[in-house]
């Protein structure tokens, strides 16, 4: 009687420690599975982040550009006694 009481409780005990380890495994797996979408989430806003940042960076350059542009007109003009227009044109 002994021997089944004992074999019930040892079988109770590999049943209860079987439960636990495949909650423990499901829980593993959603965990894999949120840091998986989160390392995604992660990527694509650095990502857009990036794509943002050069488009600051075109809008920039052509910003400098025109500057540039004007103020070499501005010393043309002022040098060769004409308009900020004439000197464009030259």
């Amino acid at each position: 009687m002994r021997k089944i009481a004992l074999f019930a409780a040892a079988a109770g005990a590999a049943l209860t420690l079987a439960a636990c380890s495949e909650k423990t495994e499901d829980a593993a797996a959603t965990t894999a599975d949120a840091a998986a979408a989160d390392a995604e989430a992660n990527l694509d806003a650095a990502g857009d982040a990036v794509a943002g940042a050069a488009e600051n960076v075109d809008a920039a350059a052509e910003n400098a550009a025109a500057t540039a542009e004007q103020e070499t007109a501005e010393v043309e003009a002022d040098a060769q006694d004409e308009t900020t227009a004439e000197a464009k044109a030259d």
